[in-house]
């Protein structure tokens, strides 16, 4: 079978097709003939710093669709054959991969494989984001970070039908602006290459809400992002970090940080999480998908390419120019299941 593999630290280059054995699942694992692979932005990471790299060569890919190829002992509740989007530590940017059962979700009627494989990271994450970790209530107002990106697009859309007051975007570009007004934001700020990131967006969300500052920020970015969320926040406000892809150094959130306002912080991870609690990932998964099922929120992929193509998709999203969701495309996208 096809995979690609990361031997070096690097660049886009450093992605490489390679064959590979096809893999069997282990007790309590499954294996999957992969249809679609996600593309995230901490598939780059590992590439560029090694980010969950447990060693080298290491296939990258943190989510997949696909179907059924093999059940390893134990395994019950799926079937040969049977449509599915999966969570794995790796190893999805291939034409077979290799899941925890626990982390394998069979796909809900009408959900087809190319929209299956936009659901495992994004939508319980941003699921979570917005009602278990975040506890929006009707009528709070949000500030997300990286509005147009694949979180950012289900997090606007899922605010709005939580019935947030106003929902805030912020993004790099004009481009990424237009296209966040359209999956729920009711005001988007363009952040500026030039300014800090206080300069540039939290004296705008100050000016949006009266002075006030919002009930919820989102944040992905890390660093003085971060502290430019927390800056932004009204008396009581919540500040949820969930990713640090500014490569920042971590900083500390002290009490006179919290105190004058009553604010509280805290993290969310899916990948932890799918390793500490898989059953409250599959009661958070189930929930998440429902709001597809439902046609409460959409996430477009804006982007795909096929799996030799990988180095591709990192370049783009590299850019931070794209939008949506970018999906790799294998031979199972068509039915084919033929590997030795």
């Amino acid at each position: 079978m096809r995979a690609i593999e990361i031997q070096e630290y690097g660049g886009p280059e450093v992605l490489r097709v390679v064959e590979a054995g096809v893999p069997a699942p282990g007790a309590g694992q499954v294996s999957i003939d992969v249809a679609y692979a996600g593309v995230n932005f901490a598939d780059l990471k590992a590439r560029a710093d090694g980010y969950r790299v447990p060693a080298l060569p290491f296939v990258p890919g943190l989510e997949v669709s696909g179907r059924v190829r093999a059940l390893g002992a134990g395994v019950t509740g799926l079937a040969v054959g049977q449509e599915v989007a999966a969570l794995t530590q790796g190893g999805a940017y291939a034409d077979v991969a290799v899941a925890d059962a626990v982390t394998v979700f069979p796909l809900p009627p009408g959900v087809d494989l190319r929209t299956g494989a936009t659901l495992p990271t994004v939508l319980p994450t941003a699921y979570a984001l917005i009602h278990t970790v975040g506890r929006l209530q009707p009528g709070e107002t949000v500030l997300v970070q990286g509005a147009a990106g694949g979180v950012g697009t289900v997090l606007g859309q899922l605010a709005s039908a939580a019935g947030a007051g106003a929902v805030y975007g912020v993004v790099s570009s004009a481009a990424k602006a237009e296209y966040a007004r359209e999956h729920g934001y009711d005001e988007v700020f363009v952040t500026s290459s030039t300014a800090t990131p206080s300069a540039s967006f939290a004296k705008e969300v100050r000016g949006a809400t009266d002075g006030r500052g919002v009930d919820l920020a989102l944040d992905p970015v890390g660093g003085e992002t971060l502290r430019a969320s927390l800056d932004s926040l009204a008396p009581f406000g919540r500040l949820v970090s969930f990713g640090n892809a500014s490569g920042a150094q971590p900083w500390q959130v002290g009490q006179p940080d919290l105190y004058p306002l009553a604010l509280s912080v805290s993290g969310f991870s899916i990948l932890t999480l799918a390793q500490t609690s898989p059953a409250a990932l599959r009661t958070l998964t189930e929930r998440a998908f429902r709001t597809v099922v439902d046609g409460v929120v959409s996430l477009p992929v804006t982007a795909e390419f096929a799996l030799p193509d990988a180095a591709e998709a990192h370049r783009l999203m590299g850019t931070r120019t794209s939008t949506g969701k970018l999906l790799l495309r294998t031979h199972g996208a068509d039915g084919a299941t033929d590997l030795a």
